[in-house]
């Protein structure tokens, strides 16, 4: 992408950003096109002359800066790329990023094994993802830092308020009112993982009116009869039918077609908290359960979802199903984010909002870059002008020219996604040897690298007069 495109996109995310000054926001948007063009972790990564690492550096640490801004302009830009879709699926769901505090003054929490000294940050992501499965941007963030203590065996009876689910609470009321606002005609699909089924979750995510799917983690009471459990009403419920499942090997799974059978049941669960205070949900439970086809020394494959959608057939049941896998679009998100093509993980800055400040602009790179791959895999004879400059297509050809077998013949018309995106992975490394797939995050964001600096020369020799 060329400075001028590079430029275009950062105003689109973050020229709302409301800093306070004009100015600040200027430097904001400088920011961001420098970090599309060459993500990194660490700010010397990202900005080569000193006057831009320190303008880098001052925004960071300016205290009138905060990220709160940064994050609503970002998932207003989000929100409206979705006004014309009907309904969209928004992922959410918690992670942690891994931070150095050798001193233990940067103001970071506990994450990982705090026995150990495990320091760094919490966070919760909410990630559009349109019908296509395509990642369209990242809608909200919220950020805190886990306290370190040690764990009490008798712990008080707290309010959600009082506790880490508000955090969650917050993050699908923010994504729910930046939608109202910005793409009131569409539809939402919220989905969860288990750790949100909980009482807070549950009922933000009723009182929101939005769709929502959360996997069930918990054998809950029924309202109508105090001894009855939810998993027992499941059980007695008829298959409604099945559908073979294609499992691919994984860390104690075996490869396999495993058959799934469907059942669809209406529960009315109740809800209660430390405070022993009780409430009753309306919920559809739909569970895919995998029969006769598990490996001996293997559990079987089961879902069990949490729904307020409207389970009448079949069909019904498979929208819930294909919904949830959806959800997993935000895995591959994090690992772009974090520890691939953007490693904020490996960020060195010496203070906690000098650091969410850095990974919010790494958070809208990252969702590019996965939206990049995945549309090349999913729409892959499409142009490749539908997500890269001219400039950038004509300096991908220069460098494909260069570096090309010499069986191969790389015409001067414009390549497909799938072309253009394995030509953009090979000057990153890739040579498809080592996994047999198609092209990731990391190979596409080193390839990025090259690329970037080849178009803006193509496009600054044109300014000039010298390139025809």
């Amino acid at each position: 992408m060329s400075v001028s495109e590079a430029r275009e996109w950062a105003s689109e995310e973050f020229g709302e950003a409301e800093l306070g000054d004009r100015r600040r926001t200027r430097r904001l948007v400088r920011m961001a096109a420098a970090a599309f063009q060459r993500p990194g972790g660490r700010v010397l990564e990202v900005f080569h002359t000193s006057a831009e690492r320190q303008g880098a550096y001052d925004l960071l640490a300016n205290r009138e800066v905060r990220h709160e801004p940064m994050t609503e302009s970002l998932g207003s830009a989000t929100a409206t790329r979705c006004i014309d879709e009907a309904a969209v699926y928004v992922s959410i769901d918690g992670s942690s990023l891994s931070l150095t505090d050798h001193t233990g003054r940067k103001g970071f929490g506990g994450v990982g094994n705090t026995q150990q000294g495990g320091r760094g940050l919490k966070v919760i992501t909410a990630l559009v993802i349109d019908k296509a499965g395509t990642p369209v941007g990242v809608l909200d963030q919220q950020w805190w830092a886990r306290r370190v203590q040690k764990k009490c065996h008798t712990p008080r009876r707290r309010a959600v308020h009082e506790t880490e689910t508000q955090h969650w609470v917050d993050c699908i009321r923010e994504s729910q009112r930046r939608m109202a606002e910005h793409a009131p005609g569409t539809r939402l699909w919220f989905l969860l993982d288990r750790e949100n089924d909980r009482r807070g979750c549950l009922e933000a995510l009723h009182a929101s009116g939005e769709t929502f799917v959360v996997r069930s983690s918990t054998n809950r009471r029924l309202v109508a009869d105090n001894r009855r459990y939810l998993l027992e009403q499941v059980d007695e419920a008829m298959p409604s039918h099945g559908y073979v499942l294609h499992v691919p090997a994984g860390p104690g799974r075996s490869a396999r077609k495993a058959h799934m059978l469907v059942r669809a049941v209406r529960a009315n669960l109740r809800l209660s908290d430390r405070g022993n205070r009780r409430a009753s949900l309306g919920v559809t439970v739909v569970e895919a359960r995998e029969v006769g086809t598990t490996p001996p020394d293997e559990k079987p494959i089961v879902w069990r979802l949490l729904t307020n959608h409207s389970v009448c057939e079949a069909a019904d049941a498979d929208r819930v199903l294909d919904a949830y896998v959806r959800r997993w679009s935000i895995e591959p998100f994090h690992k772009t984010w974090k520890t691939g093509a953007c490693n904020v993980e490996d960020s060195q800055l010496r203070d906690r909002d000098h650091v969410v400040k850095w990974a919010i602009l790494m958070a809208a790179v990252a969702a590019r870059i996965e939206r990049l791959k995945v549309l090349s895999r999913q729409q892959p004879d499409q142009l490749a002008d539908r997500e890269l400059t001219r400039y950038e297509i004509a300096a991908l050809i220069l460098l494909k020219r260069k570096f090309k077998k010499r069986t191969e013949t790389i015409p001067d018309s414009v390549p497909t996604l799938r072309d253009a995106v394995t030509w953009i992975a090979e000057l990153g490394g890739y040579t498809g040897k080592s996994s047999g797939g198609p092209p990731g995050s990391i190979t596409i964001r080193r390839g990025l690298d090259y690329l970037a600096p080849a178009a803006a020369t193509l496009q600054a020799l044109e300014k000039q007069g010298k390139l025809r």
